[in-house]
């Protein structure tokens, strides 16, 4: 099957300042698809890559079998685009707006907006221009699903959003992906991306650095142990058993070690049963650590002449396409 989204070594500089450093991406259709990062790490340039609003220095990238340079209205109109940063026109309403995107998509999106509004809490009444950047989002998130796309491509689609309204923010990904649509979300907070994606891929510096499936990264995040033994017992131990890292006993006390297990405790086991244990404690770690895992070491090192970095330079602009 032809990927909704394939990118291949994509680059992009800005000037001197290189921003992605040949980018691989295969989204498969009906996936929902995270896309991982801090801010400053390059997400927002690829987004901006495959819609269109900046073009790759070198490589390539296709959209629903389409180069995004040539698709044009109709490529656009098969897509629900949030932004990372939204720009209304001041003087409209949020209804008449989303009206007006409705009335360029020859109707399409109508029928769902007060819907999506309703669930959303969204004032249809209110000007744009009075609407706090919570608000601002449920505008930005109901033109995105109004017209029931084929594809979503979210940038940090939450922004702004309390902890009940991310929840439906969820629930609709869920429902959209069961309507097989393919959802590309981007976002650097990896826990509500673990609840709704299938593959994750995570960028570092303009890098993709991984990409799997969630339930494999969930495996790789491993455990944090605690035992407790009756007598002082040696670090050196349990340092090199297999799938032991960070294996650490506290000098307070001598009885006490702490240790990342990753795959089987086996090994981890049967070296503490060589002494008396007072207290075994295991705990899944959250996804996040994973994250961070990625992120302590050295980034790679930019090529000669170029300087790392995701920000434009200096008086770089874009337009925002939403329809």
């Amino acid at each position: 099957m032809t990927p909704v989204i394939r990118a291949h070594g994509l680059v992009k500089d800005y000037g001197r300042t290189r921003a992605l450093h040949g980018v691989d991406l295969n989204v498969q259709a009906g996936e929902v698809f995270g896309f991982l990062g801090p801010n400053g790490s390059g997400k927002s340039t690829t987004i901006r890559l495959l819609m269109d609003l900046l073009r790759p220095t070198a490589g390539e990238v296709e959209v629903l079998g389409t180069a995004p340079s040539a698709g044009g209205p109709a490529l656009r109109a098969r897509i629900g685009y949030l932004p990372g940063e939204l720009s209304f026109p001041a003087r409209m309403s949020a209804g008449d707006y989303l009206g007006y995107l409705a009335a360029l998509r020859g109707g399409r999106g109508r029928r769902r907006t007060g819907e999506l509004a309703e669930r959303l809490s969204l004032d249809l009444s209110r000007p744009l221009r009075a609407l706090s950047k919570g608000n601002k989002q449920k505008v930005g998130l109901v033109q995105a699903f109004m017209h029931e796309p084929e594809l979503l491509v979210l940038d940090e689609p939450t922004s702004g959003l309390d902890p009940l309204l991310q929840r439906e923010f969820l629930l609709l990904v869920r429902e959209a992906g069961a309507a097989g649509a393919t959802v590309f979300l981007s976002s650097h907070m990896l826990q509500e991306v673990e609840e709704v994606a299938g593959r994750v891929a995570i960028i570092r510096e303009g890098r993709v650095v991984d990409v799997d499936d969630v339930r494999a990264l969930r495996a790789r995040a491993g455990q944090q142990v605690l035992l407790r033994f009756a007598e002082p017992v040696a670090p050196a131990e349990f340092a090199g058993l297999p799938g032991v890292e960070d294996a650490a006993v506290d000098p307070s006390d001598g009885v006490t070690l702490t240790c990342l297990l990753r795959g089987d405790p086996m090994p981890l086991l049967t070296a503490a049963t060589r002494h008396r244990v007072v207290r075994w404690q295991a705990e899944d770690r959250e996804l996040e650590d994973l994250f961070l895992d990625f992120y302590r070491g050295p980034a790679a090192p930019a090529p000669p002449g170029r300087q790392d970095g995701p920000g434009p330079a200096a008086g770089a602009t874009e337009r925002e396409v939403l329809r």
